[in-house]
């Protein structure tokens, strides 16, 4: 099953506008787990975060996509399938 770390900051307008569709999917039963950068700056350096927000895709623990910046529902729902 694929899951994703949503990598965001307070600060950050892009991840104002992208948080609300994770929280949907959240909501929906897909497993998105919500990481401040700066309150979790070892994370962020363990998995090379570069910029704002981040999603990184899992699937058996393994990184097995990256999406820097906003995509559309639908786009992530197609993701995460």
């Amino acid at each position: 099953m694929k899951k994703a770390k949503y990598f965001s900051a307070k600060w950050c307008g892009p991840c104002k506008q992208f948080k609300p569709i994770m929280q949907e999917l959240s909501s929906e039963g897909y497993t998105i787990e919500f990481i401040d950068g700066d309150e979790n700056q070892k994370l962020a350096i363990q998995y090379n975060i570069r910029s704002i927000p981040t999603t990184i895709i899992e699937e058996d623990d393994k990184e097995i996509n990256r999406i820097i910046g906003i995509k559309s529902k639908e786009q992530m729902i197609e993701l995460l399938k």
